[in-house]
């Protein structure tokens, strides 16, 4: 039997459990006021959580293990950090409230679905989250949107870099998606330019850190383009060993944000990741799609932001050195922040999240027992 209050599930395998992982930290805190615990859907996922985590975990593979496994627990919470299509086997449990947490805050399409319509809560960063769930779906209920910040936000992981007095530039592409609509990433289209250009730049070092699923991808173009980029940065790396270039292709994005003066993305959490940490220093947000006008509405980061949807090396190169010299919309950024993430300081999203779990853990038991609660919002 589980003995914990909220579980977190995840039903994936390990190429997409970063996105459980980065919340391990975050959970483990939680874990001190409400007993905590991981249902694994996927035998090597839960392998390789239970060398990341002290908390426990339970494999339930099939949907009858599934099913016994919750009437068995005492769980009052779930909380899902993705919309996997077996979620919803979980989802059939109407005795626990369910929450969706996701594993970012981006302007991608994908982060305003009707999935948010089967969870009691969806946990958003901010006013940003809530518009792009006013404006992308009919008939949702957003009184059900819980603005928690990003508690990730709040640690500081070891760095992952080795220290330089040299300026460096972050290039952190994403991966394709799982379909044309969802795909931002530049790695196949604009990726090899950009790193040419980042080297080009006197003085910089270049840090390439894409994403997970760009080192596993399955796509020929995607493969192609991250192992010539890999290629460009090892050999600058050759050429001038001073210099520090490097690929960071394993471990916490955010643990090489610190040591880091200006970013190339792609329209992803990362993005706005480093609008938080960093919003002092300077954005490059990449339009794969060639639509200024869709971009400047739907990605609200870019209007602080250099946008490139096509690369000359050598203008790219100018203006890399330019920006990290003099920066023209650091005071825009600063509102932007405001917008995705309220007031919040570094600290304030991790409370705001153990608040409003707990929270749900009292109304929780209130329903189950009978007493006020329905319908109740939750605005911690």
């Amino acid at each position: 039997m589980i003995h914990a209050h909220v579980l977190a599930y995840f039903a994936d395998d390990t190429t997409r459990s970063y996105q459980l992982i980065q919340w391990l930290p975050v959970l483990e805190q939680l874990d001190h006021q409400h007993p905590v615990a991981i249902v694994a859907r996927d035998e090597e996922t839960a392998e390789l959580l239970g060398t990341r985590t002290r908390l426990p975990i339970t494999l339930a593979a099939g949907f009858a293990e599934l099913t016994q496994v919750y009437a068995e627990s005492d769980a009052k919470v779930v909380l899902y950090c993705n919309n996997s299509m077996l979620n919803f086997h979980s989802l059939l449990d109407g005795r626990k409230l369910h929450v969706h947490i996701n594993h970012g805050e981006s302007d991608k399409q994908s982060m305003a679905s009707n999935n948010a319509k089967a969870y009691d809560r969806v946990f958003v960063a901010g006013e940003a989250a809530v518009q792009r769930h006013e404006a992308g779906l009919l008939e949702f209920d957003t009184s059900r949107l819980v603005r928690i910040g990003r508690p990730q936000l709040d640690l500081r992981p070891p760095s992952l870099l080795e220290p330089s007095t040299r300026r460096t530039v972050l290039y952190a592409p994403t991966w394709e998606g799982d379909a044309e609509y969802n795909d931002y990433t530049s790695v196949d289209t604009l990726g090899a330019d950009i790193v040419r250009a980042v080297l080009d730049v006197p003085d910089v070092r270049l840090v390439y850190k894409p994403h997970p699923k760009v080192t596993t991808s399955t796509v020929d173009a995607i493969r192609d383009a991250h192992t010539a980029i890999l290629a460009l940065v090892a050999a600058a790396a050759r050429r001038h060993p001073e210099a520090g270039h490097v690929a960071v292709t394993a471990g916490d994005i955010l643990a090489v944000m610190p040591e880091c003066d200006a970013i190339v993305t792609d329209v992803s959490s990362v993005g706005l990741d480093w609008l938080y940490l960093r919003t002092e220093k300077p954005i490059f947000i990449t339009d794969r799609h060639h639509d200024a006008e869709r971009l400047r509405q739907e990605v609200p980061v870019s209007r602080c932001a250099d946008v490139l949807d096509e690369v000359d090396v050598a203008e790219l190169t100018e203006l890399v050195a330019a920006r990290l010299e003099y920066d023209e919309h650091h005071l825009a950024r600063v509102a932007m922040r405001h917008h995705y993430f309220d007031d919040l300081q570094v600290g304030d999203s991790t409370t705001r999240f153990l608040e409003s779990v707990s929270a749900l853990v009292a109304l929780r038991d209130r329903l189950v027992n009978g007493g006020p609660g329905r319908g109740e919002a939750i605005t911690a």
